[in-house]
């Protein structure tokens, strides 16, 4: 009996300590259906780590091949429709009578009562590009109604639907696998790697010790057992990943929390994410072990520069504080949203020692100031939102020959360190420029494969823009228009026989900033999917007989160029 005793306490002890970091789910179960006709298959879940934001969904296969209809999850009304080159590509929004809005991207077409409405408004506005609020009894919904074809649009890499669950009223993204939707998952979640930091340093100033684990009988193991710290102040991450029953799709983990000595110090959970907060996946992952190649580490520790996070509980540092000299039992618990668990027990404690002195080259900014640097012929502001760790930023000049290059290059901080917010530029060209060259500069951004350029605005002899990265810097003139290229045909074509018109728009230093067609004189509808090509398909814009298409595109330094073309439908 003392024994049962026993345990029946050391479950309740558990379940209080799980309680002090997360609160309970109420969300209504078997509320949404399935919103294909095929099983679920998940090739992405919520909260996953992606390039620059959390994934805000979940992927959901079509078997490898667009045009699977989409069916709306519960009754309610299109309330939003979008339709862009990127991001979601063509997607509908429903709002639902118990609070939430479902939303489905990368569709391939709406279903033609709605794609007729689109099409008209995209005339009316002069713009492919729309994102449309819709009155709420121009298309109402029930369960199950087809909306739309799937599909592989906007920033969509393979065939699939994207799925979100959203609370109306605040636009807050919740995890759809909390709503009872029919996924089968029995497996519990991988950990990979432990990483230990140094919470006297800044998190881009070090690299963190990793430990790979192991395991054994079922259990997750580190080597060894007990870490040795130099460090009397520690924090950790965690490389793991989750899949679910029937495949070995790497899928985000939901929920991971940390304990010390039995008592919750921090733990993370993948549901109430904001679109506002999603590039704080940023502050949420070490960011330099990533960007030089290493795996996703989610931190248990909360940046100091990160305002709302998917921290729990509010204004935990995840700090563990090492400096009694004592052995300290860490407990990790990893969990999905079905139950499955993967722990991690293991041991740390200081071990007093010389820790070799270090000293950061450049000035040192810290998140919540603005601060800035001044040069000869370059400044730079931060705002008190840009940085999340405080850093030192190192500036450089180089000079560079190429003809169009009217500056020095200017080197400041790095790739690896993330912004938040964007951060004022200032340069200042190397030779006197006059009026109408002056009206084609631009500022190019370079960092590590990415290239960025963007207009400046000019205060006498000084041009500014506003970029989101680190990297290298300079002022280019560029007056070379863009090149606007017919595939396919010529003038005088004729095309009774062609089902779609292609247009590629190109630039020296990117991509077009804006194109515009007209047929007789009139604007004509060009899908531009991907940012790639430009595609009209023949409709009732374009009746039978002898036309004229104008196509006019402008770059982000003001060029412009258009071309005409004469053909027989």
């Amino acid at each position: 009996m003392k024994r049962i005793s026993w345990l029946v306490l050391l479950v309740l002890m558990a379940t209080n300590l799980r309680a002090q970091l997360f609160q309970p789910k109420n969300y209504p179960l078997g509320y949404f259906r399935n919103p294909l006709n095929i099983p679920i298959s998940l090739a992405g879940n919520f909260g996953e780590l992606r390039p620059n934001h959390f994934h805000m969904g979940l992927d959901i296969r079509t078997e490898k091949r667009v045009n699977l209809p989409v069916f709306a999850a519960a009754d309610g009304y299109i309330a939003r429709v979008k339709v862009e080159p990127a991001g979601f590509g063509q997607a509908i929004y429903i709002n639902h009578p118990n609070g939430y809005t479902t939303l489905y991207a990368h569709l391939n077409q709406f279903f033609p009562a709605l794609a007729a409405w689109v099409r008209q408004q995209q005339y009316i506005r002069e713009s492919w590009s729309v994102f449309l609020d819709i009155p709420p009894g121009l298309f109402a919904v029930k369960k199950g109604d087809f909306i739309a074809l799937s599909g592989s649009t906007g920033g969509s890499q393979a065939p699939h639907l994207h799925f979100e669950i959203r609370n109306t009223a605040t636009d807050l993204n919740l995890n759809p696998l909390l709503f009872g939707l029919p996924v089968s998952d029995h497996t519990r979640p991988v950990l990979l790697k432990l990483a230990v930091y140094d919470r006297n340093r800044g998190i881009y100033e070090q690299v963190p010790r990793i430990y790979t684990l192991r395991h054994q009988g079922g259990r997750d193991l580190l080597p060894g057992g007990v870490i040795l710290s130099r460090s009397s102040r520690v924090s950790f991450a965690i490389s793991a990943f989750d899949t679910e029953s029937g495949t070995s799709n790497r899928n985000g983990i939901y929920q991971a929390a940390l304990y010390d000595n039995q008592k919750a110090v921090i733990g993370f959970q993948m549901d109430n994410i904001g679109y506002d907060f999603t590039r704080g996946v940023n502050a949420h992952f070490d960011y330099r072990t990533k960007t030089d190649g290493g795996p996703y580490f989610q931190q248990l520790f909360h940046l100091q520069g990160l305002g709302a996070s998917v921290y729990h509980p509010p204004g935990s540092e995840g700090l563990i504080d090492l400096s009694d000299g004592k052995v300290h039992a860490m407990h990790l618990e990893v969990k999905d949203p079905f139950g499955n668990v993967s722990d991690l027990h293991f041991s740390i404690r200081f071990q007093a020692g010389a820790i070799p002195p270090t000293r950061e080259e450049g000035k040192l900014f810290k998140p919540r100031m603005l601060d800035g640097m001044e040069a000869q012929d370059c400044c730079f502001y931060l705002g008190e939102n840009c940085l999340y760790d405080s850093v030192h930023l190192v500036y450089t000049r180089s000079e560079e020959n190429m003809p169009a290059v009217v500056s020095a290059v200017h080197h400041i901080g790095s790739p690896q360190i993330p912004l938040q917010d964007s951060f004022l530029v200032r340069i200042k060209p190397n030779r006197p420029l006059d009026v109408i060259t002056r009206d084609k500069v631009v500022m190019k951004l370079a960092s590590g494969s990415r290239q960025v350029v963007e207009k400046v605005t000019w205060q006498q002899d000084w041009a500014s823009a506003k970029f989101r990265d680190f990297g290298s810097f300079r002022l280019v003139v560029d007056q070379e228009p863009p090149q606007i290229i017919t595939v396919g045909f010529s003038d005088g074509a004729n095309l009774s026989r062609a089902s779609r018109i292609i247009i590629l728009a190109k630039d020296n230093l990117g991509e077009v900033k804006h194109f515009r067609a007209e047929l007789d004189g009139k604007w004509l509808c060009f899908s531009n999917d991907k940012g790639k090509s430009f595609i009209y398909d023949f409709d009732e814009h374009c009746l039978p007989g002898k036309h004229t298409l104008k196509i006019s595109v402008e770059d982000e330094a003001g060029n412009q160029a258009s071309h005409s073309v004469s053909f027989t439908r």
